[in-house]
């Protein structure tokens, strides 16, 4: 079989690598390709966007199946261009893949297939826009209708950003003419993942859950990228989960573009965000591979990549086989120091030979190209350092060794990629540890979980007494952060050591709520909780149920400031509270 990948980037790589394992390929060929190709593909000098050249160069050499990386050739056509030759291609036609290359049009396919999606509006004139949001009076998205490379998305959470952000995609025309149209929506909030399947446009093959990072800093703080790394699969999407997205979103999808004469053959990625309460709304779909989600993903498969996409193309779906590693991988990027804004390119890369060596590490190439022979930079994101484990600490673990290995002046990577997941298999899911001094005290303390649980905050919650149990209580406290809690809450009654006594082994914050347990009403509790000695901080709430609530909700605030999607669900909620007190107001007016 001879297979052509289009494309340039570490996702092309990452497949012109999975394809060249296939026995079935003969001969296999990349246009443009990239450096780290060699020795796995011949590299083709065609651009991914000249589509007669592409279908010239096949045609010529007998291709057998042609793999489409980027989006861009899909909604150009590139599809039914080769289609209409006789060629063999894994991909949607240009009509399907407008899921990817219009937003409004992706919207509309949602609304009329009845796929969970934010609720939104399209524009065309940037005053109307601009009227639209200043009236709105809560948190939107505003996203440029057309390819923006990932790109065009702003998150606003109060009108003044949401009107700058018209003006930079509509006016200013930041990423080019994908910004002549804009859809404005909702903002969704919850943890994000992505869900990708193969299609024949009838049969639909599930991949494991993946996770990317698209903010530029640690902490998913500063601008949106293409994606500084990934991993699979993501402890969020639950096997119910999965079930779930496959009933509500893919099958909808897949069977409504059937129905209305346009099946999808090719991948279909669905950007997820999941809320608080395990419902699903889809950010956006995307019509291939998604970068640098494929990376994880490849690693991970164990079948033959060449047998799948041949069988897709086919409409033969059925009969392949698809198989994958339970171990978890992780791909960790490394960029242009500057990126995504201005950077330099040119500097040379070094260090490759060493990473090569480490334990089940693969490199892929992004933004490399040689001169003069030496390999250097040449894009934002340069390098995917991918990682299979034994478990996604482990695969954590090996990827930033690698990393470490690969030097040029400039680079930069995030040092928390896979945060959440670590967090998840360090506590079990929890970031909040809830304490009480005695079972009597649940009743009480379920307030601190239902305002943990409103906010999407994973929380454990036990019973320990700083004078019974001391030394669970220590130990509890000493190695909460190594578990990954982020924050203790304590509710204790009467003399109410509990706080303090966690305070004592631990760095981390520490709540105190005071129990009304003797005839004092819980101001004993409260006292014994505030008059802590300098350098053992306890921060102390209202007495009672009100108290257990607000420890909840600090809790949060103290978590959001090193996440973003949580601080917006806190935003959030404060505009629905001023919502419930203007509604009662004008109940009461008449």
């Amino acid at each position: 079989m001879k297979v052509l990948v289009i494309g340039s980037g570490g996702r092309e790589h990452a497949l012109v690598w999975k394809l060249a394992q296939s026995p079935l390929v003969e001969d296999l060929y990349c246009a443009p390709g990239n450096p780290g190709m060699t020795g796995e593909a011949q590299c083709v000098g065609i651009s991914a966007d000249d589509i007669a050249g592409l279908k010239a160069f096949a045609l010529d050499e007998g291709i057998d199946l042609t793999v489409v990386g980027p989006e861009a050739p899909l909604v150009a056509g590139i599809a039914d261009e080769f289609a209409a030759a006789g060629l063999a291609v894994a991909g949607p036609s240009a009509y399907a893949a407008q899921l990817e290359g219009s937003k409004s049009f992706a919207k509309d396919a949602m609304t009329r297939f009845g796929v969970p999606t934010a609720g939104y509006a399209v524009f065309t004139d940037p005053a109307e826009a601009k009227a639209y949001v200043r009236a709105a009076e809560r948190p939107l998205v505003v996203k440029a209708d057309g390819l923006a490379a990932g790109k065009g998305v702003i998150l606003c959470q109060d009108a003044a950003e949401a009107e700058a952000a018209v003006e930079q995609v509509m006016v200013a025309k930041e990423f080019g003419e994908a910004g002549a149209k804009a859809v404005i929506e909702e903002l969704l909030v919850g943890e994000e993942a992505s869900f990708l399947v193969f299609s024949d446009g009838e049969t639909i093959v599930t991949m494991p859950s993946s996770q990317d990072h698209k903010a530029a800093g640690e902490g998913d703080t500063g601008p949106n990228t293409g994606g500084m790394g990934a991993y699979s699969p993501a402890p969020v999407v639950t096997p119910e989960l999965a079930e779930k997205a496959m009933d509500q979103v893919i099958r909808p999808m897949i069977l409504g573009m059937a129905a209305e004469g346009h099946p999808f053959k090719g991948i279909l990625y669905a950007g997820l965000m999941i809320a608080p309460d395990g419902e699903l709304g889809v950010l956006e779909f995307n019509v291939r591979f998604g970068d640098p989600e494929a990376q994880p993903l490849l690693v991970r498969l164990e079948s033959d990549l060449a047998d799948i996409l041949m069988k897709l193309a086919q409409g033969k779906l059925d009969q392949a086989e698809v198989k994958w590693s339970e171990r978890p991988s992780v791909c960790v990027v490394l960029a242009s120091g500057g990126y995504p804004g201005k950077y330099e390119t040119g500097k040379q890369i070094t260090g490759l030979e060493n990473a090569a060596l480490c334990r089940e590490v693969t490199v892929f190439h992004a933004g490399t190209k040689l001169v003069d022979g030496k390999l250097v930079t040449a894009g934002g994101r340069v390098l995917g350092v991918t990682a299979l484990g034994a478990s996604v600490a482990e695969a954590i673990e090996r990827a930033y060794e690698a990393c470490d290995l690969i030097h040029w002046e400039g680079k930069y990577l995030r040092r928390d990629i896979g945060h959440r997941a670590l967090a998840r298999a360090a506590s079990g899911g929890a970031l909040v540890g809830v304490l009480m001094g005695s079972a009597s005290d649940k009743e009480i303390m379920a307030e601190t979980g239902k305002a943990l649980g409103g906010l999407g905050v994973p929380y454990e919650m036990r019973v320990m007494s700083a004078h019974r149990t001391p030394a669970e209580a220590a130990a509890y406290a000493s190695g909460a952060a190594a578990r990954g809690l982020k924050v203790l809450i304590a509710g204790a009654g009467m003399a109410a050591h509990l706080a303090g006594a966690l305070a004592a082994q631990s760095n981390l914050p520490i709540i105190a709520v005071p129990i009304n347990a003797s005839p004092l009403g819980g101001l004993d509790a409260l006292l014994a909780s505030v008059q802590m000695p300098p350098g053992v901080p306890v921060a102390t709430v209202a007495i009672g149920k009100p108290g257990a609530y607000n420890a909840g909700i600090l809790a949060a605030q103290i978590i959001a400031l090193g996440d973003a999607d949580l601080a917006g669900r806190l935003a959030l909620r404060r505009i629905e509270m001023a919502e419930k007190v203007r509604k009662a107001d004008a109940e009461l007016q008449g």
